[in-house]
């Protein structure tokens, strides 16, 4: 949020630059942010002017340092640095600045090996001149690599597979057909669900499932269960008069200490989708957590295991579980994990997705949306994250259409 105010506020200003990006974690969707740096590309002799107007911008309320190509600032919501460089430099300074670490210093070794240095986002040649890198794309190209997202860029076996010829097809904003997991004013969410769907609607979704919490949650408001047939007449009230998208009547039930779910099997077969979640752990370990998480996961009429981790970026690594046998039994039941867009959940991450992926488990992208004006957003995280763990779109549940979806649950709850 802080980077893309400065991002709308400068340009807003009219800060003349050709380019503003976001850099670092920021960029490779991280759950953890170091620190905000952003990215201006511009001729070196604009640099000191433009320096002068960064540093007086009304966000600003302190200057930490200033160079000749470097400004560092305070504002109230944390620091903020911004890096300069030419043109000619400019895909070599957004990889460079991008990171991770490792992946740059396992870029600086190729670079060696072909008798170039790729340091402080330029790249060199044997005599020290420099070479052109007017995009990353340039840049990869110098190291016999083909374009890297950021997001792969961690330093595990991103080059090898790159050399390989072998990287995924990431999934992308444009493969989004639906949002599975969001809350209306039913339970705790802000908007009412002709808002939400309506927000969705102009996103160009397909289908929405309206998803509120059950009677035992810890949010501030839940959907009771003498509410649910009005919720339902609600929504079956607003299918006719919201052409071009579905809406999907779901709910985000919870797993309770004793591995039972929220509502019981009468009313959870009335819904068209279920999503369960484990969001108090009772105090159990987690060998216990997981036995919980196994015994929703192999519920006929349980869909989607949300945000497995219950984790908070930068607060809680959330559960300590053994996701081995939970991908397992997901991938035999026909259960699908998710993977969260919440900046309170971005889960599961990176490793834990691919991991997931790699035992057979389909998984859904979802905002876990409680304000209409943050769906977008929302799922710009998760899909960050989502590609984080290298996932194509044949990996997502909500890639597909909606009677694939209705497919997806029909089978489940065929299973025995």
């Amino acid at each position: 949020m802080l980077a893309s105010t400065i991002i709308r506020d400068a340009r807003r200003a009219g800060f003349p630059i050709r380019s503003l990006t976001p850099l670092g974690s920021l960029r490779r969707y991280a759950p953890d942010i170091g620190d905000v740096s952003l990215l201006a590309v511009a001729p070196p002799d604009r640099y000191t002017n433009l320096i002068n107007v960064f540093t007086r911008m009304p966000f600003v309320t302190k200057v930490l340092r200033a160079s000749l190509d470097t400004a560092a600032v305070s504002t109230e919501r944390g620091p903020v640095t911004l890096y300069f460089t030419a043109p000619e430099d400019a895909g070599a300074a957004l990889v460079w600045h991008t990171g991770s670490r490792a992946h740059t210093a396992a870029l600086q070794t190729r670079a060696r090996e072909r008798g170039l240095t790729f340091d402080n986002g330029l790249l060199l040649n044997a005599a020290g001149q420099r070479v052109a890198a007017v995009t990353e794309d340039e840049l990869y190209r110098h190291l016999d690599l083909p374009y890297i997202p950021p997001e792969l860029r961690e330093g595990t076996d991103e080059i090898a597979r790159a050399v390989e010829g072998n990287l995924p097809h990431l999934v992308s904003e444009m493969h989004i057909r639906g949002d599975l997991h969001m809350h209306s004013t039913w339970s705790d969410g802000r908007n009412s669900i002709e808002e939400m769907v309506t927000a969705a609607a102009h996103l160009g979704y397909q289908y929405v499932a309206i998803t509120d919490h059950s009677e035992s949650a810890w949010s501030s408001r839940k959907l009771a269960r003498i509410d649910i047939p009005r919720q339902r007449d609600e929504i079956a009230a607003l299918r006719g008069s919201a052409p071009g998208i579905e809406i999907l009547h779901g709910i985000e039930v919870d797993i309770m200490p004793d591995g039972s779910l929220d509502f019981d099997d009468e009313i959870l077969a009335g819904f068209d989708i279920v999503l369960a979640s484990l969001h108090d752990d009772a105090g159990q370990d987690g060998r216990s957590l997981t036995a919980r998480y196994l015994g929703a996961i192999r519920h006929p009429l349980v869909n989607v295991i949300t945000h497995p981790a219950n984790r908070s970026p930068a607060m809680s690594i959330g559960y300590e579980l053994d996701y081995d046998l939970m991908f397992a039994a997901a991938a035999e039941t026909g259960t699908a994990m998710e993977i969260d867009g919440a900046p309170g959940h971005l889960d599961m991450d990176g490793l834990v997705a691919r991991r997931a992926i790699a035992a057979g488990v389909t998984v859904t992208i979802d905002s876990d949306c409680h304000r209409a004006d943050a769906l977008a957003r929302q799922m710009r995280f998760g899909l960050g994250t989502a590609r984080r763990g290298w996932i194509e779109p044949r990996d997502v549940l909500n890639t597909r259409g909606v009677e694939a979806v209705r497919d997806f649950v029909s089978r489940k709850r065929a299973y025995r």
